[in-house]
């Protein structure tokens, strides 16, 4: 969508628009079929290990596109780059139920007093209050959601909200095929030019990032997480258990969730730090191979270094990769890298496109077959295809 040529702007929203230029070039910088789950039940063979299947995910799950006037501005004066935010997702119990998704990823800010995101600033330059007035976002706690300010639309506001939507459908489908939650944690600082008073991040340090294990720990019991401590075993290192023993059964598996960290660097190290093969940690990471920790890998783009996804899955580790990004596989109906990320035998493949958007083309990612799952077709060890 553009904005009509004798639409006027004025000059605040084009003084935004100037903010929202170099605010969206950082960032971006940076950064159906119906299933059910009955589905996850067809998956037969207990003694099937959960890494010799191949899964459907969704990237920034919560996420809804900005309101239209906002999303207007982008258009008007970002016309490469807006159409990158231009994509929605239903909420997650929804995502489980419908599309047969079993990985999601949640981004997160640190808000440990509460009320740091409650305000939306940025609609004051539309005659609006900057108070959202969403109760949650008053609460002490993390929040979820893409950008301060300009890119905060989400199906659920806190971490805890979203959790207790994981935790509500898999109590009501306790045979569900395990499902992992990537996290990844945000602090960075956005312009603010016109001194309307966008909120800093806090940074997102140690103690935050043990307030993710403390608020996944409020939400779960012990025995609905699948914990790093529960692949090691008696493993002198994780990277040991899952390149010798490898990953726990299906038997072991179902109605269980794994969380992973989707960053490296600093938020990385700080995790691992004092938790070596992430011993009492929740979140498994994206730790390099030939490291204590290394069990989950993170290899987004499919086609950027071919054979090396399966290299890796061929050795026991875990691989997320995405099918599309940005929105332009959507739009010119390109499947060369959805198809790559089928075939690499990652097993989280993770798209924005479950279903088409129509107002694109006819892109959609879906498994094989059309269930929730797969045999994985780099390593399915004994999973027998007859049988899902």
């Amino acid at each position: 969508m553009t904005l009509p040529p004798e639409r006027a702007v004025n000059p605040r929203k084009f003084t935004l628009a100037v903010l929202l230029s170099g605010l969206v070039l950082n960032l971006l910088a940076g950064c159906s079929n119906s299933s059910n789950s009955s589905a996850d039940s067809s998956v037969s063979g207990d003694d099937i290990l959960m890494n010799q299947l191949q899964y459907l995910g969704t990237h920034n799950s919560y996420h809804i596109r900005a309101k239209q006037d906002l999303f207007e501005v982008l258009l008007a004066f970002l016309p490469d780059l807006a159409p990158t935010l231009d994509y929605s997702h239903i909420p997650l119990q929804e995502q489980f139920q419908t599309q047969g998704i079993r990985q999601i990823e949640l981004d997160v800010f640190d808000d440990p007093q509460g009320g740091l995101y409650a305000n939306h600033v940025a609609r004051t330059l539309f005659g609006e209050d900057a108070a959202s007035g969403i109760a949650e976002l008053d609460e002490p706690g993390l929040k979820v959601l893409h950008v301060q300010e300009i890119d905060y639309e989400t199906t659920c506001y806190t971490f805890v909200s979203c959790l207790k939507e994981i935790k509500a459908w898999s109590d009501a489908n306790p045979n569900h095929l395990p499902i992992t939650v990537l996290v990844e944690v945000k602090d960075e600082e956005i312009p603010d030019p016109l001194n309307l008073g966008f909120v800093t991040p806090l940074p997102f340090g140690i103690d935050a990032l043990n307030r993710i294990d403390t608020e996944i720990h409020s939400v779960f019991p012990r025995e609905q997480l699948l914990l790093p401590d529960d692949v090691r075993g008696e493993f002198v290192t994780l990277e040991l258990a899952v390149l010798d023993r490898g990953w726990p059964p299906l038997s072991q598996a179902r109605g269980r969730i794994m969380f992973a960290l989707d960053n490296s660097g600093g938020p990385l190290e700080n995790y691992v730090a004092g938790h070596p093969s992430l011993e009492g940690r929740v979140l498994f990471t994206d730790s390099p191979p030939g490291t204590p920790e290394a069990a989950f890998m993170k290899r987004n783009n499919p086609l950027s270094n071919p054979g090396e996804i399966e290299s890796l899955v061929e050795q026991g580790y875990i691989v997320r990769t995405r099918a599309d990004a940005d929105t332009e596989q959507a739009r010119s109906n390109d499947t060369t890298q959805r198809d790559a990320a089928l075939a690499s035998g990652a097993h989280f493949i993770s798209t924005d496109y479950p279903v088409p958007n129509p107002d694109f083309s006819a892109y959609q990612v879906t498994l094989p077959g059309g269930g929730v799952a797969r045999c994985n077709p780099v390593n399915p060890g004994d999973c027998d295809p007859d049988l899902l």
